[in-house]
């Protein structure tokens, strides 16, 4: 299973968010929700840094599926549109697929 943990300020700004785990769908290699995920999380990381030239930290393993994206500084409102987009996304695989293969947790910091 995938975890997704967003992380939100207690203003309630987005500072980062962590993926954690395959979501064990399919053999690797063919597992669609884990496809799905990766794009979505993978999209939304390269879109804030190329399209919007806002400062990310990212660390990940690509062999045990761990993402941690965080912004040090405040983001846009257009990176706030592009993480919500990514939420959306994640959100109706939970409803397609179920939460056997993703779950999503919202955390303040």
């Amino acid at each position: 299973m995938t975890t997704i943990t967003i992380y939100k300020s207690d203003q309630g700004s987005y500072k980062g968010f962590t993926c954690k785990g395959h979501a064990g769908f399919a053999d690797s290699g063919n597992d669609i929700v884990c496809a799905a995920i990766s794009m979505l999380v993978t999209n939304t990381i390269n879109s804030i840094e190329e399209l919007l030239h806002e400062e990310v930290q990212v660390k990940d393993d690509e062999i045990t599926g761990y993402i941690d994206c965080r912004f040090p500084n405040d983001i846009s409102k257009h990176a706030e549109l592009l993480i919500d987009s990514m939420i959306l996304g994640l959100d109706t695989i939970v409803k397609e697929y179920g939460k056997k293969y993703l779950r999503l947790r919202f955390k303040e910091v």
